[in-house]
């Protein structure tokens, strides 16, 4: 659903502007039923190539490592032997969100039905096809995690893929493509000025940072999310919501989405890279220095206080 509006023409438009051939999708292919199994038994016998296998949702492994809770319609056969089966045939696997990357909300705890990712389950290496698991490429996994992940994550990682433009190098740890990776949700925010004068919201509608007070994470969860607009407009945090680091293992597990724990009045959940006593003199010394516009702002649901030209001398 996220990557349908993909391109300015749409995503099948875009897949067939860069070559790429959609073999099957159970939501938006024509073939359904018998055409549909024909289609994954070519690919089984290897009579039919698979460039990539892209899996979207959980893995489920229950009941008792049978994966019975999950089976394709009409095979008789589990989602989890399916993986398991095709996996090894793909020059390259792709995990589309973050349940199919780490096993996302069906693996929250207690995962009465033992779901976890492709390759992950939470952030420990394993999952469905296990920490060894390689693609005929010689990648890992890749995981485009998110939820949902933004579109552009999606079709850049099958357009590099299609120009053979990824490698390992491409992935970081998580196996998540570093074309998004390498930024965080905090980058671009428009609630940035706040930020900086730690200048924060006390309640949703306002337009302070949310950090503080409103569990936050941007500062801590990977993604471009901010710097590339969301099907042409707009963000979790731009539309007054808070960051969850949904691209991240184990997001399902928090508690309190919209509450910043605390120790001493200390957020638990500090900005990546940043010491604590290095927060705690910053956010003392912006404070000190919060421009009245500034501080009046982050507690209204509107600008009170518009910028000010300096007055001439």
């Amino acid at each position: 659903m996220s990557v349908l509006e993909s391109g300015a023409s749409g995503w099948f438009e875009e897949l067939r502007n860069f070559g790429v051939e959609l073999l099957w999708h159970p939501s938006v292919s024509e073939e359904t039923g018998e055409e549909a199994r024909t289609i994954m038994g070519r690919v089984e016998r290897g009579e039919l190539k698979l460039d990539a296998l892209c899996i979207e949702g959980s893995v489920l492994h229950g009941p008792d490592g049978s994966g019975l809770f999950n089976r394709l319609s009409g095979t008789g056969r589990s989602m989890l032997e399916w993986v398991r089966a095709l996996a090894p045939l793909a020059d390259y696997c792709v995990a589309i969100g973050s349940c199919a990357a780490f096993g996302g909300v069906p693996a929250g705890a207690p995962n009465p039905t033992d779901a976890s990712g492709v390759q992950f389950h939470a952030s420990e290496p394993g999952g469905a096809l296990g920490a060894d698991y390689l693609s005929r490429a010689g990648l890992p996994v890749i995981n485009v995690s998110g939820c949902a992940p933004h579109p552009g994550w999606i079709m850049e990682t099958l357009l590099a893929l299609s120009l053979g433009r990824f490698t390992q190098a491409d992935l970081d740890r998580f196996g998540r493509p570093r074309l998004f990776a390498d930024h965080l949700a905090h980058h671009g925010c428009s609630r940035n000025e706040f930020y900086e004068f730690k200048a924060s919201a006390e309640h949703f509608s306002e337009r302070g940072c949310l950090m503080e007070h409103l569990g936050c994470k941007a500062t801590q969860a990977v993604g471009d999310c901010n710097q590339r607009p969301w099907n042409g407009g707009g963000s979790c945090t731009q539309v007054g919501s808070t960051c969850i680091a949904c691209t991240s293992p184990g997001f399902e597990n928090m508690r309190g989405y919209h509450q910043t724990p605390k120790v001493g009045g200390i957020p638990v959940g500090l900005p990546l890279d940043m010491p604590k006593a290095w927060f705690v003199a910053l956010a003392a010394l912006s404070k000190s220095a919060t421009p009245k516009r500034v501080r009046k702002n982050s507690r209204s649901d509107r600008v009170e206080a518009p910028p000010t030209a300096e007055k001439q001398r």
